[in-house]
C-alpha cells in the first residue's frame, strides 16, 4: 500500500509537481503511461536512490519497494536533460551511482539528494549548471499552434527532446485528460465528447492501454472513495 504524504506546485523552472509518499508492505501497482520527465529519490532501510524516468508509453505493473520513502520530481511537458538521450529513458528508467555521503554523481559531480523542502533549489542548480532545460515546441506541437519550422523540423526537433512522435504523446495526454473528467464525475459518454474520442469502445481501449484501467473501473474507483 502507498501513503501520499503531500504534493505541491514549484516555482522551479519547467516543474509541475513535487511530491511525497511512502510504501506500508510490498506489493505491485498499475502505473499510468506518461510523457513527463521524473526524478524519484528512494529511501530504503538507510540507503538512498536516484533515478530518472520517462516517459512511458503504456500502463504496466510496477512493483512497490517495500517500507520506503519516496520524493518525486515531475516536470512540465518539454523539459528535458541535454546529456541523457530520451532513447535510454522510454519506458524504463535509469539509477545514478551513488557518491559517498548523501550524494550521487551527475555528470562527473556528486548532487546532494533533494528532499521534499528544497526540490526547488536543487532543480534551479541543474538549469544553472546546463543539465536540465526546457523546449516551447512540445507544448506548442501538441496545442497545434503555429511555429516558423517545417512540420518536419518539427517532427524532428519533438522527437530529440521527448524520445516519441507528437502523436504518441497526443494520445498519452488526451487519455490522461479523459482520465481526469472520470474522476471529476463526468459521465463516460460526455467524456468521449469532451475529451475528443469517437465513441465509448475507443475510449475503453485508450483509457484499459494507456491508463490501465476502463472508464467503468476509474468512474468505480471514485466511487468507492
Amino acid at each position: 500500500m502507498i501513503h501520499n504524504l503531500g504534493a505541491r506546485l514549484s516555482d522551479a523552472p519547467f516543474v509541475e509537481l513535487i511530491w511525497n509518499s511512502r510504501s506500508e508492505g510490498s506489493g505491485s501497482f498499475m502505473s499510468a503511461a506518461f510523457g513527463n520527465l521524473e526524478m524519484v529519490v528512494t529511501e530504503q532501510e538507510g540507503r538512498i536512490t536516484f533515478s530518472i524516468h520517462g516517459p512511458f508509453t503504456r500502463a504496466f505493473p510496477a512493483p512497490v519497494p517495500e517500507d520506503a520513502e519516496f520524493l518525486g520530481i515531475a516536470f512540465k511537458l518539454g523539459t528535458f536533460m541535454p546529456n541523457l538521450p530520451p532513447s535510454q529513458l522510454i519506458d524504463k528508467g535509469v539509477s545514478l551511482p551513488e557518491a559517498a555521503g548523501k550524494s550521487f554523481w551527475l555528470q562527473g559531480s556528486a548532487w546532494q539528494f533533494p528532499n521534499f523542502e528544497n526540490a526547488d533549489t536543487f532543480v534551479e542548480r541543474l538549469v544553472r549548471y546546463g543539465l536540465l532545460a526546457y523546449d516551447p515546441i512540445v507544448q506548442a506541437a501538441l496545442q497545434g499552434q503555429q511555429t516558423d519550422l517545417s512540420e518536419r523540423s518539427i517532427q524532428r526537433r519533438f522527437r530529440r527532446i521527448t524520445g516519441m512522435a507528437p502523436g504518441a504523446l497526443y494520445q498519452i495526454e488526451r487519455a490522461r485528460r479523459a482520465m481526469q473528467l472520470l474522476q471529476q464525475g463526468v459521465s463516460i459518454l460526455d467524456t468521449v465528447e469532451q475529451a475528443g474520442y469517437y465513441d465509448q469502445p475507443h475510449l475503453t481501449r485508450s483509457l484499459k492501454y494507456l491508463m490501465g484501467q476502463t472508464p467503468a473501473q476509474i468512474a468505480a474507483n471514485m466511487s468507492n472513495e
